[in-house]
């Protein structure tokens, strides 16, 4: 076995995080969709040659979801001996060793070193395409790829790419982010390689091996500091596809340097919020590691003291055929239980409770010459307020990280045009430390389109901590009257539509925030929910 000094870990370490933050730009860049070169809805990570994490850009959380499962899924149907230089295996399917739902496009390459299989180079993007569909089953949802050879030793399988595209509603969009996620691809086998001709094979690889069981360590140290028991907390959880809230909650054991997160949840649902369990370890890897230590390497060392279970059958570990589109709403509350429990065991270190949802909007229609648009936004909302500080506005949170779309980029792309774009003042929760505002964004259509809209906290409110009150939950205005959004709706040029997004919860009682908070807030002329 390969014996490394700690200096040549941290160096082969670093070159590799360099690595797949280099993927990232590329696929961004080279990508043609507003989604990807704008909002950067993508991620990328580099696996070992056994399929275990070894890094993942800072992009999207819920992508290791997408990720984690694909590798072993090859390596299952294929003997690394088969598996040759060139090859690229690309898979969406959430059940079927895929992605967490069906428009994340998986592409997988494995990388050769003088003939030895050293590692996988894998990026994923949303294709912003599967949209005006019904999510009663994963079958309406689009269409569905296990992972098979998109390229056979670096040469195209026209046949599938074929099949792909004509299930697609914007085909050349596809077309041209896929090659943007294959020049990705491309980048990371180079730049591997060069690292193993560098230093030679066997010491990246071990240097890989090194760096996971150092997570391990700083995970297991983390979990050690939190003194043994169990820690519950309980949440609800609503979407506009379901027609009641439902209750979940999860119970934190904490015993010496492990941990347990067992999860009750309510049966799988005829609407699109499932989660697979794959997706459900991705937010609970990334809730753990935020909460006990935010600098443990993001490999798959840190899962090894973790043991997650849900109930087989229920939104948060759903089975074939569930739909899972929106299933990035349950995970938020995925992260929002997670927290909410340790901050019985770490107070004064935990946030309130962020925006806790997703909320997406999708407009569909067609262009003068016949051909289809999907324009998709996921709007951020209020963070949670710290202890110590107000939460940030208008932001991502936990589980989703992607950028908005310009207004210059949207209107010039799309029949739409943006009246109002501005933080929603009264949204975040008051306390000696305020949540976060939430976000306003007013359209107005310019022809004929589809509008669905996928939300959370609707009818529930983000929490506040020790005393913090609650921010206010997500809004939808039609501009005449309406503001149910539980389905898809058609709208007409010069209709306005008006989304608001929750607010972040406040962090202990409004009566000890201080003089000179309170003098700033009147001079912003800031209202606090």
């Amino acid at each position: 076995m390969t014996q490394l000094d700690p200096i040549t870990v941290e160096v082969i370490g670093s070159a590799l995080t360099s690595i797949v933050e280099e993927m990232g730009e590329a696929l961004v860049r080279s990508s043609y969709s507003t989604n990807i070169k704008e909002r950067r809805d993508c991620s990328t990570a580099l696996f070992d040659r056994h399929g275990n994490t070894l890094c993942q850009a800072e992009h999207i959380p819920m992508h290791l979801g997408s990720f984690i499962g694909i590798i072993g899924h090859i390596l299952e149907r294929h003997k690394a001996d088969d598996l040759l230089a060139g090859d690229v295996f690309i898979g969406n399917d959430a059940y079927v060793g895929g992605a967490t739902h069906l428009p994340d496009i998986v592409l997988a390459e494995p990388i050769h070193f003088e003939g030895e299989l050293v590692a996988w180079a894998v990026n994923t993007a949303h294709h912003a395409d599967f949209a005006d569909r019904g999510h009663e089953h994963i079958y309406q949802e689009g269409i569905r790829i296990p992972p098979v050879r998109l390229y056979r030793e670096g040469v195209l399988q026209a046949d599938i790419q074929e099949i792909f595209l004509l299930n697609c509603q914007v085909p050349r969009e596809r077309l041209s982010d896929l090659r943007a996620q294959m020049s990705a691809n491309r980048l990371c086998v180079h730049r591997m390689q060069a690292l193993c001709a560098k230093y030679g094979a066997q010491r990246v690889l071990a240097a890989g091996d090194e760096l996971q069981d150092y997570a391990e360590r700083k995970m297991r140290a983390a979990i050690a500091a939190i003194p043994d028991g169990t820690y519950r907390f309980a949440d609800v959880f609503d979407s506009n596809q379901m027609s009641e809230a439902m209750d979940m909650t999860v119970a934190i054991t904490v015993e010496g340097d492990a941990m347990s997160l067992d999860f009750d949840a309510p049966p799988q649902v005829r609407a699109g919020v499932n989660m697979v369990y794959t997706a459900l370890l991705a937010a609970c890897y990334y809730a753990v590691k935020s909460a006990v230590d935010p600098t443990i390497l993001p490999n798959a060392g840190l899962a090894r003291p973790l043991t997650i279970t849900a109930p087989k059958g229920s939104i948060l570990n759903c089975v074939h055929p569930a739909a899972v589109d929106g299933r990035i709403a349950a995970s938020q509350r995925v992260a929002d239980l997670i927290l909410g429990a340790l901050a019985k065991a770490l107070p004064g270190r935990i946030a309130a409770a962020g925006n806790g949802c997703c909320t997406g909007a999708t407009f569909t229609g067609m262009r003068e010459n016949g051909d289809l648009w999907v324009y998709l936004e996921t709007i951020g909302g209020g963070g949670g307020a710290r202890p110590g500080a107000d939460g940030l506005s208008g932001i991502q949170v936990h589980m989703t990280n992607t950028s908005n779309l310009p207004v210059e980029g949207l209107e010039r792309e799309y029949p739409l045009t943006l009246l109002r774009y501005e933080l929603a003042d009264g949204s975040g929760g008051a306390g000696t430390f305020h949540g976060g505002m939430g976000v306003r964004r007013v359209y107005r259509v310019e022809q004929d389109c589809r509008l669905s809209v996928d939300g959370s906290r609707i009818g529930s409110a983000p929490w506040g901590l020790d005393g913090g009150l609650n921010a206010t939950g997500t809004y939808l205005d039609f501009g005449d009257g309406r503001t149910d959004f539980s389905g898809i709706v058609a709208l007409k040029p010069g209709q306005i539509v008006e989304i608001v997004t929750p607010g972040g919860g406040g962090y202990g009682p409004p009566s000890a925030r201080s003089p000179e908070a309170v003098a700033r807030d009147r001079a912003e002329g800031r209202v606090t929910a």
